[in-house]
């Protein structure tokens, strides 16, 4: 009897070990973790590389603005540590994207999945080429000759140093360049350009921009005289200002050629058959071919959207 007994306390001192030992491992399965990195801003056009750290090995599956990233459905960390997944994220436009992750351990035994805290990645707006357009500018502010008094001019600025702050009583001067690459990369000058000016906010009417040689050089230039003088611009603070091309439209280069094409041959309103088949002669004729593609006129624009600390600003002179 007290045999059977020990034999029935082990059997269940062994269920009991085994009953425990479940419910052991279950509860130990450790909480995943992981975390997103990325270049902040990040650029618009290249792709940028967005890094998920985990805290175990696992696959990552990556989203921007809550849509799957194409071929970043299920990428694989590292095998050891840190268990990293890179991501190379190319933006569909400038501003700024939610990106999230989702995490499956390789071990989904004795660790959780885990979802990232939402990155927030700027990707950075282009100073140039605000619309779509061939056109490429170049645009900075210099100090202009004529200031005086608090305004005058000093060491290490003086006239033609390129600056954004201005003091009131200053001259600020446009001078711009670009190219057209319609035109096979040409220099805009008035020869393919129909107009040039700088719309400044608070000035009803847009400054000219004027072509003319500066030393031994060429490039387009506006003028906005501040001051408290009549007519003078005196509006303190950030200077919003927007500049704009338009080309000429180019006409297309056409000449004159000789050619030969092939009629059927037609005797009293039908056509002559030898052999089952219909007889063609050919006839010279001219025609118009298209030497050089016509250009149609383009606009080109350029808006400062600079950091706050470079922006064109006007201050007070005291």
């Amino acid at each position: 009897m007290k045999r059977l007994m020990s034999g029935i306390a082990a059997g269940a001192l062994a269920l009991g070990f085994v009953a425990t030992f479940g419910v052991t491992a279950a509860g130990a399965a450790t909480t995943s973790t992981v975390v997103l990195t990325g270049k902040a801003p990040a650029l618009f056009g290249p792709p940028s590389t967005i890094t998920a750290t985990a805290s175990v090995a696992g696959s990552v599956s990556f989203t921007a603005d809550g849509a799957a990233i194409a071929g970043c459905t299920s990428v694989a960390t590292t095998t050891v540590t840190p268990f990293v997944a890179l991501c190379p994220f190319t933006a569909a436009a400038a501003g700024t994207v939610s990106i999230g992750a989702a995490f499956t351990p390789t071990d989904a035994v004795n660790n959780t999945s885990s979802t990232a805290t939402p990155l927030s990645l700027v990707v950075a707006l282009p100073v140039q080429g605000m619309t779509p357009s061939p056109i490429s500018l170049y645009v900075d502010t210099i100090l202009g000759s004529g200031a005086t008094g608090a305004a005058t001019p000093g060491y290490p600025l003086g006239t033609c140093s390129i600056a954004n702050e201005f003091l009131l009583g200053q001259t600020i001067v446009w001078r711009v360049y670009g190219n057209d690459t319609d035109l096979g990369g040409a220099v805009l000058t008035p020869k393919n350009v129909s107009s040039a000016t700088v719309t400044v906010s608070g000035v009803a009417t847009p400054i000219t921009l004027n072509y003319g040689a500066h030393g031994a050089v060429a490039f387009w230039t506006g003028v906005l005289v501040t001051g408290t003088g009549a007519g003078q611009y005196s509006t303190l603070g950030v200077i919003n200002y927007t500049v704009t091309f338009n080309t000429i439209a180019v006409p297309a280069v056409t000449k004159k050629v000789f050619a030969v094409k092939f009629v059927p041959v037609v005797v009293k309103g039908k056509h002559v058959i030898v052999n089952h088949k219909v007889v063609y002669h050919s006839v010279r004729y001219q025609k118009t071919v298209i030497v050089t593609p016509a250009v149609a006129g383009a606009t080109g624009i350029f808006k400062s959207n600079f950091t706050p600390s470079s922006v064109l600003t006007l201050n007070a002179t005291k």
